[in-house]
């Protein structure tokens, strides 16, 4: 009997720097391939695959992407206001 896998690890505190200049300002983890950043990519297919948790290892620097995936009730009761839909995936965020 095999146990199917549930949480994913991404080890994603280092600084970028085989990707400078374009690391200097965000982290590699945010790079934009396509429309969204790498990062969302790796969660997106996770999700896909049956993790349900993720967890980030990351450093205290890399606030952009703990915001990225931070509910945003702001946006999206304007969002509710204009009648549109969020098309995303809510993932919660828990910072330790």
């Amino acid at each position: 009997m095999s146990k199917q896998i549930t949480k994913a690890v991404f080890p994603i505190a280092g600084l970028g720097t085989r990707f400078l200049p374009a690391t200097k300002t965000i982290p590699k983890e945010m790079l934009i391939i396509l429309d969204r950043p790498i990062l969302e990519w790796a969660v997106i297919e996770a999700s896909k695959a049956g993790i349900d948790e993720m967890i980030f290892v990351t450093s205290s620097k890399k606030n952009s992407i703990i915001e990225h995936f931070d509910k945003s009730t702001v946006l999206e009761d304007l969002l509710k206001k204009k009648k549109r839909k969020i098309k995303s995936k809510v993932f919660k965020v828990r910072i330790n």
